[in-house]
Parts: structure tokens; C-alpha cells; sequence
């Protein structure tokens, strides 16, 4: 699980064909973790990955067989955060940040660089120099987001239309309260600011028809990556999937469950539903 350098920061699968504008991306799943945060950190190794999206960008493996490119970070979400803005800075946490309105993310310990994963576990025993901060989003973060960008204006011109699929994994007791029909997948499109209505609508079809519990927006509405590529008005849209990591992992020992094949069998099913109705949604655009 160490290295020295994690080089390049992100994978990057494309299709043979593009499909529909659809990008699917993982900024989660990245288990690359550098020698030097294992050496400073408080925590243990599975205490340290209890805030990746672990085993997502496996799951969506068979993306560009839809037709659609996949790009999935290296970096661990506990050293660099792909779904924050590079502002999002923790004056806790990162030596000669000044305090100021903080935003609830980076209050909670979880801006770009964190300073807790799950369950508010700190990292570090103290802070960290600035300068340190700056190189982690210069090597990894800007990067990621450059590619990204690069392939949301590919789709965007191809088909007229561009939509980021962002995948994420949420803790089964994020969904503790929420009665007998809790959720086993939530769609975040900060309630209709990021995707258009038929977007959101193919998308949810999709889980529907594998026969997936789906709510919109609670708990999780999106964060960093759906706000920035989601502008509806421009055809461009973005929408955060989070999937219950109970039906395919073993959340306490980071492994997946022996029903994982079968599992990403079921998801693949979805995704390539979720392309081929958005082609359809793409045709209008171009028109």
C-alpha cells in the first residue's frame, strides 16, 4: 500500500467509441498511499482507509465498454481530496492558513487536505507546513481536475452535451434512522442545480429497473465536483452516486464481499442502461 510517488495521480480508461457525452469518474478509490503519510500518521491502515471509497473504480470497470471514458484518482482521498475546491484549506490543520468563514466541510476536518477521515479520527498529531499543502494539489489535485474538465469539453462537443457521472460509496450507518426503505443508492444533483430533470430521471431509471432502493439528495446532494461541472443551462451535467458499501464490502476489514462479482455483474447492467438513455437525452441536446 506505501510509495514515494504516486505518479501518475489518476487512471484514466477510454472507450473505443464514445458513447452519449457520459464520463463516469472515481476521486474515492484511490489506495496509493505515500511511505511518508503512513510514517506520520496517528492511525492504523484500516483506520486510515476508513474514508476511501474503496473498491469503486472496480466496479465501474466496464464503463468504456458503454462507450464512456472512466477516470478514477490514485491519490487516497485522506491525503488529497479530489471533491473539494483547492481553497477549501484547514486553518486547523495547515500551518500560515489564515482563519476565516469557514465552509461546513472544511470545519468538520474534511477540506482538500484533510485533517480527520470517518468517524472525526485526526491524522496527524499536529499541523502540517502550507507549503506541503500547495505541492498535493499542485502534483495530484489540478491534474485530476484538468483531466476532467479536458474530458467534460470533449463530450460537450461531440454530442452537445456532457454529463459526469461521480461515484461515490457512503457507510451503511449513514443511512441508520432512515426506516425499512432506506435508501441503497442516493443521487446528489444539489436538488436540480446540477443536471436537468431527464438527466436525473434516465439516471434513476436505471438503478430502478435492477431493482435498487433510490432517493434523491438525502443524506448526500452533492458536494465540490457537481457544483463546478454541473450547469444545466449549458447542457453540461453532473450528478454524485452514493452506493450503500454493505451490499459489496466488508466495511471493517476494507474487503470485498464474496458476492463482489456478482455485484459489479448488477451495477454493470445499470451502467449500461444509464448510457443508453442518456443517448437519447444527448440527441436532444444536439438538436
Amino acid at each position: 500500500m506505501a510509495s514515494s510517488l504516486i505518479d501518475p495521480p489518476f487512471q484514466l480508461f477510454l472507450p473505443d467509441r464514445p458513447e452519449a457525452g457520459v464520463v463516469f469518474a472515481s476521486p474515492h478509490s484511490g489506495r496509493d498511499y505515500p511511505a511518508d503519510l503512513l510514517r506520520r500518521t496517528t492511525l492504523d491502515a484500516l483506520r486510515l482507509r476508513s474514508s476511501e471509497d474503496a473498491f469503486v473504480d472496480l466496479l465501474l470497470r466496464s464503463a468504456p465498454g458503454f462507450g464512456a471514458p472512466l477516470i478514477a484518482g490514485r491519490v487516497p482521498r485522506a491525503f488529497v481530496d479530489l471533491n473539494r475546491g483547492a481553497d477549501e484549506l484547514d486553518p486547523a490543520l495547515i500551518e500560515g492558513v489564515r482563519p476565516r468563514l469557514l465552509n461546513p466541510r472544511v470545519a468538520a476536518g474534511l477540506g482538500v487536505i484533510p485533517r480527520v477521515v470517518s468517524g472525526g479520527r485526526a491524522i496527524y498529531s499536529g499541523k502540517i507546513p502550507l507549503a506541503e499543502a500547495e505541492a498535493r494539489i499542485t502534483g495530484y489535485w489540478r491534474p485530476y481536475h484538468d483531466r476532467l474538465a479536458a474530458l467534460m469539453e470533449a463530450a460537450m462537443r461531440r454530442f452537445g452535451q456532457a454529463v459526469l457521472i461521480d461515484m461515490h460509496s457512503m457507510p451503511h450507518e449513514a443511512l441508520d434512522g432512515l426506516g425499512p426503505d432506506r435508501p441503497e443508492v442516493v443521487l446528489g444533483d444539489r436538488y436540480g442545480s446540477s443536471a436537468a430533470p431527464g438527466v436525473i430521471a434516465q439516471i434513476e431509471a436505471a438503478f430502478l429497473a435492477e431493482g435498487f432502493r433510490v432517493r434523491r439528495n438525502a443524506p448526500f446532494a452533492g458536494a465540490y465536483v457537481t457544483q463546478t461541472y454541473g450547469c444545466p443551462a449549458r447542457n453540461c451535467h453532473a450528478v454524485q452516486i452514493e452506493i450503500d458499501r454493505a451490499l459489496y464490502m466488508d466495511e471493517a476489514l476494507v474487503r470485498p464481499l464474496p458476492g463482489f462479482d456478482a455485484f459489479e455483474e448488477r451495477l454493470s447492467r445499470v451502467l449500461g442502461r444509464m448510457v443508453a438513455g442518456l443517448r437519447g437525452t444527448a440527441r436532444l441536446a444536439a438538436e
